[in-house]
């Protein structure tokens, strides 16, 4: 019995990341996909022009 206790940490784990990577890719896309990437846009539009304000170092 002890193979069991030795395979029982490892086997548990592995189904948990693969029930976590399936729900990662589950969850891309979908409805709010153009919420999300507009968020992303804009966020990088504020940190450009943020970046482009600021007086250049001498």
């Amino acid at each position: 019995m002890d193979y069991v206790s030795a395979l029982l940490p490892p086997v548990v784990m592995a189904i948990f990341f693969t029930a976590l990577v399936v729900t990662i890719v589950k969850s891309q896309g979908g409805p709010n996909k153009g919420k999300e990437d507009a968020a992303v846009d804009s966020a990088l539009a504020r940190a450009e022009a943020a970046q482009q304000h600021k007086p250049a170092a001498s």
